[in-house]
């Protein structure tokens, strides 16, 4: 089997500067583009998303295996959200501090009051991982964490192996420009909503995406919402403004936006707590979450992405309950778990405390956030804990071991960034879908994978946050 020596290439100055020129080119005529920062909502303004000249190498047995696993984590997020007991237990610290976690959960409280209304379950999450290299030099698979929002780059992910296979081709690697494997999340994420769709029933009801204010990255979106029309399913772009305006309910409980019915919500925005900028933001997801339309995700799935949740998954027995009598589901999912560690108050969080401070560069400390760019190393977690270490603020992080990952050397080509060789390291996300009516599954894949790259010197941050690069694992 080919492997992957890159070194050669690397240092060939002129030959890189025509494959940078050339890998840009061929962003930009297959459509891997983002709007610009200084004109967010223009598309008189695009730019390439950023990405890698290369490939990165990835272990064949480490990609097979996060693949393979992705149908059980979307198992366990579906039955997680259906355990409301659960979630009180495992949510009832972080709700005392964290606002914005709590606002979300006394929706959920509140749709649980009800009865809830919908009977189909959309869900669209994104895995990710990282290999965790061992002072031997052998790596294994660890997740990260779990997005069960918003989950990004499905559509840009879709098109960047075309780009790879090319730059490898014309520098002479045409065996190794055949260890790209296919990818098209955009496909399988739509096939899932338009699933979801199909279910409610009703030809004029449309897929809403619901969208940011700031939009750079609407071409990711954009690939999904072609895929729908394909199948002649319309889609409605608003933004929680819209809704609080023109959204209402029926008696019956079904949604309308700007007068036109919504059979699926998909969130791509409301995962912040920027994102609800006025009570009547918050009013608008309740409405949402208390239609009939499909939700993805719905609050209760909303909850299980919270690291939390994560870190109480982690416990030992803990997954056994939502996989009683299938040994070898459990061994799976936990063989893919980093150390994770309760910072709530008593003598088990005091330890994590005192663990982490003892030895700061082992951990990272995270908050119930997502988007990138929010968690705490080194320095930043120790004047974090060390602040908040005897109050029960601390309970709004949980304490997870620090990964480290190997490192690759790549170029990351940016707009306006200069071309040089950097040290790099890569996360590898899966997307899964699944589709539930009732209490039966109709639906439960993985949809395909996204690669990110970014330079060793940066601790944390996606491709949106403008750290990452897009990327493609080389099977090795």
């Amino acid at each position: 089997m080919a492997q992957w020596r890159p070194d050669e290439l690397m240092t060939d100055t002129a030959l890189i500067k025509q494959l940078a020129d050339v890998a840009k080119d061929e962003a930009l005529r297959q459509g891997i583009v983002m709007r610009t920062k200084e004109n967010p909502n223009s598309s008189e303004l695009v730019t390439y998303a950023p990405f890698t000249l290369f490939p990165s190498p990835v272990p064949k047995a480490a990609f097979l295996q996060a693949l393979a696993v992705q149908t059980h984590y979307n198992t366990l997020v579906d039955r997680v959200s259906q355990d409301a007991d659960f979630l009180q237990k495992a949510l009832s610290s972080t709700i005392k501090v964290d606002d914005f976690t709590a606002r979300l959960f006394k929706i959920h409280q509140q749709i649980q009051k009800e009865g809830g209304s919908q009977s189909i379950v959309l869900g669209l999450n994104r895995s990710d991982y990282m290999l965790d290299q061992n002072e031997n030099k052998t790596s294994s698979l660890k997740q990260i964490e779990i997005n069960t929002i918003a989950a990004s780059f499905g559509g840009l992910s879709s098109l960047t192996p075309g780009v790879h296979r090319l730059i490898l081709r014309m520098a002479g690697r045409l065996e190794e420009s055949r260890l790209i494997p296919d990818n098209n999340p955009a496909a399988g994420l739509a096939r899932a909503i338009a699933k979801a769709w199909e279910l409610y029933g009703s030809e004029r009801a449309a897929v809403l995406f619901l969208v940011e204010e700031v939009q750079t990255n609407i071409f990711d979106q954009r690939f999904i919402e072609s895929e729908l029309w394909k199948r002649d399913i319309p889609t409605l772009r608003k933004r929680f403004g819209d809704v609080a305006k023109t959204g209402s309910l029926d008696q019956d409980k079904r949604l309308f936006v700007d007068g036109t019915e919504v059979a699926v919500v998909y969130f791509r925005n409301g995962y912040m707590p920027q994102n609800y900028i006025s009570e009547q933001c918050w009013d608008a997801r309740l409405m949402m979450e208390r239609s009939l339309a499909a939700k993805c995700p719905d609050i209760h799935t909303h909850l299980v992405g919270t690291k939390k949740v994560q870190q109480v998954l982690a416990k030992p027995g803990v997954l056994e309950r939502f996989f009683p009598d299938q040994t070898q589901v459990v061994e799976q999912l936990r063989a893919t778990f980093a150390g994770l560690y309760t910072l709530d108050m008593g003598p088990d969080g005091d330890q994590s405390v005192a663990m982490a401070l003892a030895d700061p560069d082992r951990f990272v400390l995270k908050p119930q956030r997502e988007g990138g760019g929010n968690n705490l190393y080194g320095s930043e977690l120790i004047q974090v804990l060390n602040r908040v270490k005897g109050s029960s603020e601390r309970t709004a992080y949980v304490l997870m071991d620090k990964i480290v990952p190997p490192s690759v050397q790549n170029y990351l080509l940016r707009r306006d960034a200069p071309l040089e060789i950097s040290s790099c390291v890569s996360e590898l996300g899966v997307f899964g879908v699944y589709v539930r009516r009732g209490t039966e599954t109709l639906m439960n894949e993985c949809a395909g994978h996204l690669l990110r790259t970014k330079s060793s010197e940066h601790s944390d941050g996606g491709v949106a946050a403008g750290v990452a690069t897009l990327d493609n694992p080389l099977l090795v």
